[in-house]
């Protein structure tokens, strides 16, 4: 018997579904609104929960995050009348095990549940893994967590991906640290670090005189692993020739030194990682789709930090704490604005940038018993500042007018290139007019700014120094502010319907998904905000 909670507006629907569930044995809750879902969860112990996508108070799709934050989440099956593939894509990324359209046969129903409870006593096992070094609650890092707790709890190769800078030998080791392999090696290889005619040699070993050079004999990084985790780093980078050899090792566990006739064995676990997308490596030919295969048979898929900023505060005071320990300074307060440049800024190289970042910081301020904006490096605040300038954020952008001019630009120019234009010039002319108003704050000194002489990066500077961005950073700022700004009143009007949003606003559902995922909203909307 398990606990099942159902979502639903539809009375008929939510009375059908809930006698079946009885009847098969299960106790059953059933409610019609995501304020009453979020009570019922809220006193836990549920296996399996149904969530219906359009109701009254919003989009239940918006509450996957919530439900999935914990390592032992109840399994989730959405139930809707819309036929979305962009919405049922978003429900299975975002952890939905199955995604069922109206109508639908109760033979259908208890066949999803009956799979998602199979699925849930397979992983009943599964506890909380230790995971040293890695920070973060979001739900994207809750995700990960429940994938490298499977992974440590099977023998299974582990496919990590993610941009330079998320963490992929971070999570590899954990893995290795959780699993029954823990007391074994753990040896990396840096494939892309390895000369192409040494690769071989590297992971396999050779025999003496084997080739030029070879005067001793070699245990290679497979043998090395034996009974332990080998990670193979930027895997993306071996040559296919050397993927098909490791592919058979991979099958058999069984390979050939360079310069020798004797097969050596070895029981490795492989995890291996890449920042490339495979899949389009396999179409051009660059990688072999049967290692693919092979290499996926867990994947784990770790967001880039632009993408979790609601960790920044606790990533933050991680790094500050191990940054005051080694280089053995007083405990620093954080703050509030400190953080909010961290939350603006896009964080391209990801938490290995972000670490550096606050060390440097640290270094600024040996002096001060709190870590302030202006301990920050200059590239930071310098990308903080005109983030505000484009998304009209209150603050320093308010001191300039540009809060009021995104609310005066009206919310149509999303749809029409020309009426953009317009509003380039009326944002212009509202934060540097001559009014005398907050525009005014804008006024550029004589000779600060001098586009007869200097080079680009000099009048880039120049603008720098005079609290400007460039023009046409600017103006490309505020249109993407203000769609950005269209898009989020749009979706909050919906109530976080995009079915409902595409109608609004007069588009089809594909363009403002797109849109959506342009302006990285629909992560966040998927993450809770559409609710």
């Amino acid at each position: 018997m398990a606990r099942i909670l159902i979502l639903d507006d539809d009375v008929l629907f939510l009375d059908m579904l809930s006698s079946a569930m009885l009847m098969e044995g299960h106790e059953v809750c059933g409610v019609s609104t995501i304020a009453q879902c979020r009570e019922a969860l809220a006193q836990g112990g549920y296996d399996l929960v149904f969530l219906d996508v359009g109701l009254p108070d919003g989009d239940g799709l918006s509450l996957i995050p919530y439900i999935r934050q914990d390592i032992l989440a109840p399994e989730i099956i959405i139930i809707t009348g819309d036929c979305d593939a962009d919405g049922a894509e978003l429900a299975i990324t975002g952890g939905a095990l199955d995604y069922i359209t109206k109508p639908a046969s109760l033979t259908a129903m208890k066949q999803a549940v009956h799979r998602a409870l199979a699925f849930r006593n397979g992983r009943g096992g599964l506890e909380e893994p230790e995971r040293e070094g890695i920070v973060g609650s979001s739900p994207g890092m809750q995700r990960c967590f429940r994938v490298l707790a499977e992974a440590a709890s099977s023998d299974a190769p582990v496919l990590i991906t993610g941009e330079t800078g998320t963490g992929k030998e971070l999570f590899a080791r954990a893995i290795h640290r959780n699993s029954a392999r823990a007391g074994k090696p753990f040896v990396a290889v840096d494939c892309g670090s390895i000369a192409k005619s040494l690769t071989e040699s590297e992971l396999f070993g050779h025999e003496k005189g084997a080739f030029t050079g070879a005067d001793r004999p070699r245990e290679g990084l497979i043998l090395q692993a034996d009974g332990g985790t080998l990670f193979l780093d930027e895997v993306s980078e071996l040559a296919v020739p050397q993927q098909r050899t490791f592919l058979r090792v991979l099958q058999e566990r069984r390979f050939r030194p360079v310069g020798s006739g004797r097969e050596v064995a070895s029981n490795f676990r492989l995890v291996a990682a890449t920042n490339r997308l495979l899949p389009q490596m396999v179409e051009r030919g660059s990688f072999r789709k049967d290692l693919l295969y092979r290499l996926q048979a867990i994947t784990l898929m770790l967001p880039p930090l632009r993408e979790r900023l609601e960790d920044i505060p606790e990533l933050a005071a991680y790094f500050v704490a191990r940054g005051c320990a080694r280089y053995r300074v007083g405990p620093k307060s954080l703050n509030e604005v400190f953080l909010r440049e961290l939350a603006e800024y896009p964080w391209p190289g990801n938490v290995r940038e972000f670490m550096h970042v606050v060390e440097q910081s640290l270094v600024r301020a040996r002096f001060s018993d709190q870590l302030l904006p202006e301990h920050l490096p200059s590239v930071v605040r310098v990308a903080a500042a005109r983030r505000r300038i484009g998304s009209g954020a209150e603050g320093a952008v308010g001191a300039v007018g540009a809060a009021g001019a995104v609310r005066q630009m009206g919310w149509g120019m999303v749809s029409q290139a020309a009426e953009r234009r317009e509003q380039e010039s009326a944002w212009w002319e509202k934060a540097g007019g001559a009014d005398g108003g907050d525009g005014a704050l804008l006024s550029v000194p004589v000779g600060v700014v001098n586009e007869k002489s200097g080079t680009d990066g000099e009048r880039v500077t120049s603008c720098q120094e005079a609290g400007l961005p460039v023009w046409r950073e600017f103006r490309d700022a505020a249109l993407e502010s203000a769609e950005r700004a269209y898009l989020e009143r749009l979706l909050s009007q919906a109530q976080g319907n995009v079915a409902r949003a595409s109608d609004i606003a007069g588009v089809t559902r594909q363009w403002l998904y797109a849109m959506l995922r342009k302006h990285g909203i629909a992560r966040r909307w998927d993450t809770g905000r559409g609710e």
